[in-house]
């Protein structure tokens, strides 16, 4: 059953139309707030969440709901009210449902989805009880142990709200594991697979057939120990623990569609011209013909493509880390994540992107060295790597088998060439020698490699020139 809600509208939920949405389920609930007040709960009288309503976002973004929810949203910009039932808990998903109809009632929109959210009458009364915020508040959970805490989800696409992220950062703190629960219609976004590479954190799937199994791995899963983890094989040995793999996540079709994916790494000097997102930009551009549309802290990315904005943010939570998401136009599928980190060697970007083609379009392969050049020259480059993998031109990442990347490239900043000794960089066991790039007497250098989706032997060369650039 479906335990988030969204409401989709043209006005501004103001404060009396989000107390007409929580009271619509009926006087007989507490309220109370956590993330310094961006995220309202309507509790039960013992104080236990069951629904967790978050500030309206006001996105201005062209393609959000399409991509997150498959919705049709009211024209930009709208507002994006989203709520989260506590499962198990009897009454949370209808009133979850009540408040977004009747906030989509009030505030002239739509809510999602719309055979969940049906509007309940609503009940007088004179006034709500306020419920005590608990030193500890951590958003709601549907499993909590020792070891996990667990959320079960059923949408299209999990993606990195708000909410899912405030869940990865309490459940870190409290040393745990974050485990998602979903149907096996449902995707990730890239940015959350990214965030589920920290065991014992990981994406379950039920299924029919094996019960539950890993969405990004494949393994059969079972509850033990407090925790979904992967299950023994009957023939499994000390030496060979292998783990059966789910017939559903077997299922490979090659539709033509690719990804470009790219990572990589600056190191700006810390002063007060710095603007971020700059590299970003520029490769974006070169590989694209434009600028990013949007940018946020969270999904949806809900704000115009700002540089000097992102910079802003990212001062005011140092020397704290910044996470920014990022995506393009609908039609031309992009989305990067951004990690923003003051270190000694000065503000560092740590950057994931993502380009989807269709078969028949053709990744820009021949424009990757003038955009590695641009980074080195513009930028301040310290490192990056190009793969090309056969993967869903939408970047959704489904419960089965995809191919893995292929290596197509990689890049070395001219600080990095320029440490090396003995012309290390330069003179690789490689059979092509690498390009270099920008000024002659302190280049940065771009290492090309053969890039054939279908041959993983690409990563033999690229563990060679890693080895010898370590002086292994």
């Amino acid at each position: 059953m479906t335990k988030d809600v969204v409401a989709l509208t043209r006005r501004m939920p103001d404060p009396w139309t989000m107390l007409a949405g929580l009271l619509s389920g009926g006087p007989d609930n507490l309220v109370d707030t956590a993330g310094e007040g961006a995220v309202v709960r309507l509790c039960d009288d013992e104080g236990r969440p069951l629904v967790s309503v978050e500030a309206p976002l006001l996105v201005q973004v062209p393609g959000e709901a399409e991509r997150l929810l498959g919705a049709t949203p009211p024209p930009l910009p709208y507002w994006w009210t989203e709520a989260r039932a506590t499962t198990g808990v009897e009454h949370a998903e209808q009133l979850a449902g009540t408040f977004a109809a009747r906030l989509a009632a009030l505030a002239d929109g739509t809510a999602w989805p719309p055979e969940t959210a049906q509007s309940l009458a609503v009940v007088k009364t004179d006034g709500v009880s306020i419920a005590p915020t608990p030193a500890t508040a951590q958003p709601a959970v549907d499993v909590l142990t020792d070891k996990v805490a667990v959320v079960i989800q059923d949408r299209p696409v999990i993606a990195m709200t708000a909410w899912l992220s405030e869940a990865f950062r309490a459940a870190a703190g409290a040393e745990l594991g974050l485990q998602i629960v979903t149907p096996p219609g449902t995707t990730l976004s890239p940015a959350v697979r990214d965030s589920l590479s920290n065991w014992p954190s990981r994406w379950v799937v039920r299924d029919e057939q094996d019960g539950y199994y890993d969405g990004l791995t494949g393994a059969v899963l079972r509850w033990q120990d407090g925790m979904f983890a992967p299950l023994t094989a009957p023939d499994a040995t000390a030496e060979d623990p292998r783990t059966p793999v789910a017939a559903a996540y077997q299922h490979f079709a090659d539709t033509g569609e690719r990804q470009l994916a790219l990572t990589f790494r600056t190191v700006h000097p810390a002063d007060d011209r710095l603007v971020l997102g700059g590299a970003l930009e520029a490769i974006w551009r070169e590989l694209t013909g434009q600028a990013p549309a949007g940018w946020g802290t969270a999904e949806p990315a809900n704000l115009p493509w700002s540089p000097r904005q992102m910079t802003d943010l990212a001062y005011a939570r140092a020397p704290e880390p910044t996470w920014f998401v990022v995506v393009g136009n609908p039609d031309w599928p992009g989305l990067a994540t951004v990690r923003v980190s003051r270190t000694k060697a000065g503000v560092e970007e740590h950057i994931t992107l993502a380009f989807g083609y269709g078969a028949d379009e053709e990744p820009p392969v021949e424009a990757l060295p003038r955009a590695a050049e641009l980074l080195a020259t513009r930028h301040h480059l310290q490192s990056m790597l190009v793969q090309l993998r056969k993967a869903r031109r939408d970047l959704a990442v489904p419960p089965r088998f995809e191919g893995p990347g292929v290596p197509l490239a990689f890049a070395l900043g001219a600080e990095e060439v320029h440490r090396m000794p003995d012309d290390r960089a330069r003179r690789t066991p490689l059979p092509q020698p690498p390009v270099p790039l920008g000024p002659k007497t302190r280049p940065a250098l771009y290492y090309p490699l053969p890039g054939d989706p279908s041959d993983l032997s690409g990563w033999q060369d690229f563990e060679v020139l890693m080895r010898h650039l370590k002086g292994e």
